[in-house]
C-alpha cells in the first residue's frame, strides 16, 4: 500500500485531551489542551503549549503553576465543554460538576473526577508561534486508590482514560502488552533472537524505551526512581446553554467553529 504525503501538521496522535487546572486571582479555572506531554524522565519534565490569548495563558504566566488532571472516558463531553467556553464567562468547575482538590505542593487545585492529577511547576516560557510552550517539572502526582493493588502497583487500565485523535475522542481501547514483552521468553510470541526482536528493545537505548513505561518512576511516588490549535477550543466567546452537558448539543458553540475570540 503507497504513502500520501501531507502538507506539515499536527498530526501526531493519540495526545490526552488534558484539563490544565490553574489558579488566579480570580479563582480557578480549567481548559482543556491536547498539546501537553512528557519532555524528560529524570528530573520529570513535562510542557503545555497554550495560545496567549487564552485566559489561562495570563494565569500561567503569572503563577506558573498549573496541574495536569487526565479524564475518564465518561467524562469526554465535560472535557470538550472545558476547551470551547472560557473561564471569562462560565465557571466550568460548577458547570461540570468538577471539585477541586487541594495539591500537596502548587497552589493550582486538581480535579477530584480525574484519576490522575499531575502537579506542575513552570521552569520556561517559550514562545513557537501560535502557542508559548509551558516547560514545567512535574513536583508531585496524585492517583486515585482504587487505581492501585495490595501490593501498590498502580494499574491504568482501571482508570479508563480518554485520549485525543484529529479531532474525535476515544476510549484507550483493550491492553496489548507490557514495556519490555517483545524480549520475553514466555508467553509473548516473540521470544530472543528472533529476528529484529529481542535482546534490547528495537529502536531505544539499553532496552529501555524513551518514554520508560515501565521505569522507575511510574506509580511510585517522588523521590524513587482535528483541532490544530492544540487545545480543543471553538467559538469561546458563544454564550453557554445549561442544556449543553449531559443533553447533547442543541445549543451554544457550533462544530468546527475554530479558535477565534475563544478564551479558555
Amino acid at each position: 500500500m503507497g504513502k500520501r504525503t501531507l502538507k506539515p501538521g499536527t498530526l501526531l496522535a493519540p495526545v490526552p485531551p488534558a484539563l490544565i487546572t490553574v489558579r488566579g486571582q480570580a479563582g480557578a479555572n480549567v481548559m482543556t489542551a491536547a498539546w501537553c506531554g512528557i519532555l524528560c524522565s529524570d528530573p520529570p519534565m513535562t510542557y503545555v503549549s497554550v495560545r496567549p490569548t487564552r485566559m489561562t495563558h495570563a494565569i500561567l504566566s503569572e503563577t506558573r503553576e498549573f496541574v495536569i488532571n487526565l479524564p475518564r472516558a465518561r467524562d469526554a463531553k465535560k472535557v470538550d465543554f472545558c476547551g470551547i467556553y472560557t473561564g471569562a464567562k462560565v465557571n466550568k468547575f460548577e458547570k461540570c460538576g468538577f471539585h477541586e482538590t487541594e495539591s500537596t505542593v502548587v497552589a493550582a487545585p486538581g480535579i477530584a473526577e480525574c484519576p490522575v492529577n499531575l502537579e506542575c511547576r513552570v521552569t520556561e516560557i517559550r514562545p513557537l508561534g501560535t502557542h508559548d510552550c509551558f516547560v514545567a517539572e512535574i513536583v508531585a502526582v496524585n492517583a486515585d486508590e482504587d487505581l492501585f493493588d495490595e501490593a501498590g502497583k498502580l494499574h491504568f487500565e482501571r482508570a479508563d482514560l480518554l485520549a485525543y485523535a484529529h479531532g474525535g475522542y476515544y476510549g484507550l481501547g483493550r491492553r496489548l502488552g507490557d514495556f519490555g514483552f517483545s524480549a520475553r521468553k514466555k508467553g509473548c510470541g516473540v521470544g530472543r533472537g528472533h529476528g529484529k526482536i529481542g535482546g534490547k528493545s528495537a529502536g531505544n537505548d539499553g532496552g529501555r524505551s524513551n518514554g520508560e513505561t515501565a521505569g522507575k518512576n511510574v506509580g511510585r511516588p517522588r523521590g524513587s526512581s482535528g483541532n490544530p490549535s492544540g487545545e480543543t477550543v471553538a467559538g469561546a466567546d458563544k454564550p453557554y446553554a445549561p442544556r449543553d452537558i449531559g443533553r447533547g448539543r442543541k445549543s451554544g458553540a457550533k462544530r468546527g467553529g475554530g479558535t477565534r475570540g475563544g478564551r479558555t
